[in-house]
């Protein structure tokens, strides 16, 4: 685990719960920083990366059972970026976080699961579980 630590830039964190690997995508570093703290404290192995480029090559190189990406970013849109994830990963589950209701169709076909970012933190464990299970994967090879 030290070196799936060093290599993909996460903590590990203490738990009893499974392990579970997740990507947090978002192009603010404080909000990553914020919801990588809360996700490892809540049990998760957290990788984060702030470009689509990032994204994909941490992909590339860590086993990762889910995303969480942020809807709105400044400098990248969801909808890219789930869409290259699926184009290389189609079996990874997505999870989409978004203050906003009535998102898109187009965007809500390439995620798994579309939580308001009202739901409490504790509450997206139920819906990685859910989606994880779902996917039965983990990863996939890059297709």
């Amino acid at each position: 685990m030290e070196l799936k630590s060093m290599l993909c830039g996460g903590t590990l964190p203490m738990s009893s719960l499974p392990l579970r690997t997740l990507l947090l995508v978002d192009d603010r570093a404080p909000i990553l920083q914020f919801r990588r703290a809360a996700l490892e404290s809540l049990g998760y192995f957290v990788i984060t990366a702030n470009t689509v480029p990032m994204a994909l090559a941490k992909l590339d190189n860590c086993t990762v059972d889910a995303v969480l990406l942020e809807y709105k970013s400044e400098g990248m849109g969801a909808e890219a970026v789930a869409f290259h994830i699926k184009q290389r990963f189609p079996d990874l589950p997505i999870v989409l976080l978004s203050a906003y209701a009535g998102l898109p169709e187009r965007i809500l076909w390439l995620v798994d699961e579309y939580v308001m970012k009202s739901e409490p933190l504790e509450g997206l464990t139920h819906v990685f579980e859910r989606v994880i299970h779902s996917s039965n994967v983990g990863r996939s090879k890059p297709a």
